[in-house]
C-alpha cells in the first residue's frame, strides 16, 4: 500500500509491526515476523533512513519505536505528488513536441475528423479533462453530441478551477429546461453571454485545439451520422479563436438574481437582451456626448479599447451609427 510513498514491502510488514506494538526490540521483530536477524537490521536501517523508525535507546538503539504515519508519511507523499506532477507535465511537452512534428510532417493531423455521436462525446469528454486553463463553447440549439444538461464533467472541472465561457444564442436558451440549466452553471461559476445566433457549434480547449461539429453525414459517414472536426494549432485555430472573442464582446452577459433565477431572460432574449454595469456606464458617457479620449481617461482604458467596445455594442444594437446606438440604447432600456 505504501509503495507509491518509496516503502517496499518488507519495509511496510517492518513499520506495520511497530505501529502495532508501538515499541519492539530486534529479538521481537525478528521472532514475529519470521526473518533473519541481518534482513530486520537492514529493513530497520532503511527505515530509519527515511524517517518512519527511531531509536530513542541510550544505549546505541536496541529497540525502535515508530514514527507517527501523519508525521513521517506525509511530506513523503507530498514529494511523491510533485515528482508525479513534473512527470506529469513532461509527458505533456513530449507529447505536445510529438504531435507538433507530425503535423510539420503531415498536414492531415491537424485537422482530425471523428464520425458518430458516441466518439464525438468521448472526444469531447476527454478534452474537458485534459484542459489545463479554460473551455469556450459556442451553444447552439439542437445539440449534434452532448446536451447541456448531460454535460456533467463542467461541475467537477469549475471546481477545479478550470474556467468556463459560452456563449449561448437565443434559440438554445429558448429550448425546454435550458433557462435553469444556464443558471445552474452560472452559479457554479460559468462565465455566460448570449446572443441571437451564432455561426457554428464548438468548443475550444486552452487555445490549443477546437472541435467543430460538421454537417451530419458526408462522404465518409453513415447517412444522417453526425461528423466533427477536430482541430490543432493552426492558422484555422488561430481564426476560431478570433472568431469566438468577437462573438464573446458582442455577447450580452448573462446573470443570475438573488433568487437563484436566470436575469434578463423572459422566455426570450427580447431586442438586444441587457447589458452590464460597466457598459450602462460606457453608454451614458457617449450619450451625453464626451469624446472618446475623455471616455478613455475616465474608464482608465485605451481609447482603441473605447471604441472596440463601442462598436461591439452597436453590433448588439444592430445600429451602423452612434446615433442609432443612443436611440435604440433607449428603445431597449439599456440606461434605465
Amino acid at each position: 500500500m505504501l509503495e507509491i510513498a518509496g516503502i517496499g514491502a518488507a519495509e511496510e510488514r517492518v513499520y506495520r509491526l511497530l505501529v502495532e506494538v508501538r515499541d519492539a526490540g530486534m529479538d521481537e521483530i525478528v521472532q514475529r515476523l519470521h526473518i533473519q536477524e541481518r534482513e530486520a537490521a537492514l529493513l530497520l536501517s532503511s527505515l530509519h533512513d527515511k524517517g518512519l523508525v527511531e531509536r530513542p535507546s541510550a544505549d546505541g538503539g536496541m529497540r525502535y519505536v515508530p514514527v507517527p504515519p501523519d508525521v513521517a508519511l506525509q511530506p513523503m507523499l507530498a514529494r511523491g505528488q510533485e515528482a508525479l506532477e513534473w512527470a506529469r507535465r513532461g509527458v505533456e511537452q513530449l507529447t505536445e513536441e510529438y504531435r507538433a512534428g507530425g503535423r510539420r510532417h503531415d498536414a492531415g493531423q491537424l485537422v482530425e475528423v471523428i464520425t458518430g455521436s458516441g466518439a464525438i462525446r468521448r472526444q469531447l469528454r476527454q478534452l474537458a479533462y485534459g484542459a489545463r486553463s479554460d473551455l469556450r463553447w459556442f451553444c447552439k440549439a439542437d445539440p449534434v453530441a452532448l446536451r447541456a444538461q448531460d454535460n456533467d464533467e463542467e461541475f467537477e472541472l469549475l471546481a477545479q478551477g478550470i474556467r468556463y465561457e459560452a456563449i449561448y444564442e437565443r434559440a438554445c436558451l429558448e429550448q425546454p429546461g435550458m433557462v435553469d440549466n444556464v443558471a445552474q452553471g452560472i452559479r457554479a461559476g460559468e462565465v455566460a453571454r448570449a446572443t441571437s445566433t451564432l455561426p457554428v457549434r464548438m468548443v475550444i480547449v486552452d487555445s490549443s485545439v477546437a472541435v467543430c461539429p460538421l454537417m451530419p453525414g458526408g462522404a465518409t459517414a453513415a447517412p444522417g451520422e453526425p461528423t466533427a472536426a477536430v482541430i490543432r494549432s493552426s492558422s484555422l485555430l488561430d481564426a476560431l479563436v478570433a472568431l469566438f472573442d468577437s462573438q464573446w464582446a458582442a455577447g450580452t452577459p448573462l446573470h443570475v438574481t438573488e433568487e437563484g433565477k436566470l436575469a434578463d431572460f423572459a422566455g426570450g432574449m427580447g431586442p438586444g437582451g441587457s447589458v452590464a454595469d460597466d457598459e450602462r456606464y460606457l453608454l451614458s458617457l457617449v450619450v451625453a456626448g464626451v469624446a472618446d479620449k475623455a471616455i478613455a481617461t475616465q474608464l482608465g482604458v485605451s481609447h482603441r479599447t473605447v471604441q472596440r467596445r463601442i462598436t461591439a455594442l452597436m453590433q448588439r444594437a444592430g445600429a451602423t451609427t452612434r446615433t442609432q446606438l443612443v436611440w435604440q440604447a433607449a428603445r431597449r432600456n439599456w440606461l434605465s
